[in-house]
């Protein structure tokens, strides 16, 4: 069961054990809680997040990218864009840091055994990707064929490089790389993520896909997706960014009747078909 602090409003502080430099504008921060029996009994799923706070200029909404199946750390990663995170990235292993969470629903994985898994990320995107793909390669046996197709706009814009190279030497997953625009040095795709999409061509016979990456990436990978014959109930996304309080009250993540922080962030595009203007 999920263990929640008593005031939902209230974050576990933290301390910042590791912090790692994906690109010239995301870092990523494994964090443990500092009450030792909150960390220990902290539990969440695949696709849920967290709000990560800096005393004296605010919080924000960030994927718990490390899975649950590997519980030393909660890890989370933050692009370089504004106040909050331009004070994040200013953080070294030691500072202290406010967590929320877990907050949101997660990835349909249980209706994913059995199935084929398509991953289609793009930049950041890749975040909350991670923690489902690490979820489902450490529970390999119980899903399909897993292809991961992951772009970014340059060799030095593309996150967690140091596992990329052992996702392309897995014999149990497909890894295709793109970038928008290559390098002397680049040896993978160079192209568009939905065009590159349509020319490995994946299957949607018993299989799910699950993107997420800037929002015109998004429109077109789905139109992508819908060309190869993928329904709507077999396209997933999340839509974590558009949480702010995280618990509902606030009501700035609501679409139409639908509030991201509580029946989200994951969605289904037969869900977002339902609600006004979304995809």
């Amino acid at each position: 069961m999920t263990s929640n602090p008593p005031n939902v409003y209230l974050p576990d502080m933290a301390t910042i054990q590791e912090v790692i430099q994906e690109t010239p504008a995301i870092k990523t921060f494994r964090v443990t809680l500092n009450n030792a029996d909150r960390m220990q009994a902290f539990s969440f799923e695949p696709g849920q997040v967290g709000q990560l706070s800096v005393i004296g200029v605010g919080e924000s909404t960030f994927v718990i990218n490390s899975p649950p199946t590997r519980k030393e750390y909660l890890q989370f990663s933050v692009m370089k864009v504004g106040e909050l995170t331009s004070r994040l990235h200013t953080l070294k292993a030691g500072d202290q840091i406010g967590v929320r969470a877990p907050l949101g629903n997660a990835f349909p994985y249980d209706s994913m055994r059995g199935r084929d898994i398509v991953f289609v990320g793009g930049g950041i995107g890749m975040a909350p990707l991670r923690t489902l793909l690490l979820y489902m390669l450490d529970n390999r046996a119980e899903y399909g064929k897993i292809t991961l197709l992951y772009g970014a706009r340059s060799p030095h814009d593309m996150a967690f490089s140091y596992e990329v190279e052992e996702w392309l030497q897995r014999d149990d997953m497909h890894t295709v790389l793109t970038v928008d625009n290559g390098t002397p040095e680049w040896q993978h795709k160079v192209g568009l993520i939905p065009n590159i999409l349509k020319e490995i061509g994946p299957s949607p016979e018993n299989a799910v896909a699950v993107t997420c990456g800037p929002p015109i990436m998004i429109k077109f990978t789905v139109q992508a997706l819908q060309e190869l014959g993928f329904g709507d109930e077999q396209i997933v996304t999340t839509l974590e960014k558009r949480m702010k309080c995280g618990v509902g009250i606030c009501g700035r993540c609501n679409i139409g009747s639908s509030y991201v922080c509580k029946d989200g962030p994951v969605y289904t595009l037969a869900q977002l078909k339902e609600l006004p203007g979304e995809m």
